[in-house]
């Protein structure tokens, strides 16, 4: 996968890249990113990008001509004529649609993302209108530039491509992770009774501790010492029990996402299980889920 970065600080990216996941996808050619210097598509002495809004207001805004000539020099395609399932071009921006985990997926399918940061008061609405295919906005904040969230864009999306990460499922079981699909064996439970097995390596089939988030927040997680400052981890993750931890597992995500974002739940896939424990912990808080 390939990721072109349209910018005004190229070096900015030397140092995001150069740690975790990230720089270890690029030495192994799984992906590729490329910065290039809006201001090496000026034509004037002082490479002025920018320039003062028709009818007033505060701050400068991003020329259009920079922007299309450096795209068009990266031999992507039109927007008339572009494969979207192949390639996109964005622009990064506070107008634009929230960047989630299930965006991140689907740019992963894709061959060629180019990333377009915005700065400034803002860029000239043709840019959007002509040359993107999206607009993206990695929050409800706003950033001096989108070099951040070109960076954060690339690191979210690297990380989802096969072969980047220790293990294939690591980025299913956390956080806004997909949700459990059925299990192919016959007789084997599905997601619905969250019994899920996996197979080791002995070809025994034992019930699967871990829950895929399915777009919730990840359960809690311990690891040694048991004990640490006087705060002990749960028994019941201790018990051995693979079906009970899995059921204090989806609970505690269950509690998380609660507590944490309980606007999650209402678009997440939730059992009879998972609604009678939603509604015992409403009951218990005298709030509403």
């Amino acid at each position: 996968m390939r990721f072109d970065i349209v910018t005004i600080f190229p070096d900015f990216f030397r140092g995001p890249f150069d740690y975790g996941v990230v720089p270890r996808a690029f030495r192994e050619k799984i992906a590729e990113a490329h910065t290039h210097d809006l201001r090496a598509f000026t034509h004037d002495r002082h490479r002025t990008v920018d320039d003062r809004p028709f009818g007033g207001g505060e701050g400068m805004v991003f020329k259009p001509q920079p922007i299309f000539e450096c795209v068009e020099s990266l031999n992507i395609a039109s927007k008339a004529m572009r494969d979207t399932t192949k390639e996109s071009v964005i622009l990064l921006s506070a107008q634009g649609k929230r960047f989630t985990q299930a965006t991140a997926r689907r740019l992963a399918t894709l061959e060629r993302v180019v990333l377009i940061c915005g700065r400034y008061e803002g860029v000239d609405e043709r840019v959007s209108q002509l040359l993107c295919d999206e607009e993206l906005s990695i929050g409800d904040y706003v950033l001096s530039g989108g070099e951040l969230a070109a960076a954060i864009i690339v690191d979210a999306v690297v990380r989802l491509l096969p072969g980047v990460l220790g293990h294939a499922d690591s980025s299913k079981y956390e956080s806004f992770g997909e949700g459990d699909t059925p299990a192919a064996s016959p007789g084997v439970p599905g997601p619905d009774s969250r019994t899920q097995v996996s197979t080791e390596s002995e070809g025994q089939q034992v019930p699967r501790t871990t829950n895929a988030s399915g777009g919730l927040l990840d359960y809690p997680h311990y690891t040694r010492p048991a004990d640490f400052r006087g705060v002990p981890i749960p028994e019941v993750l201790a018990n051995g029990d693979h079906r009970i931890i899995r059921k204090w597992r989806r609970q505690a995500q269950l509690a998380k996402t609660l507590a944490n974002r309980p606007d999650l739940l209402a678009t997440a896939d939730l059992s009879d299980d998972d609604r009678e424990f939603l509604a015992q912990c409403n009951d218990s808080s005298g709030g509403n889920v």
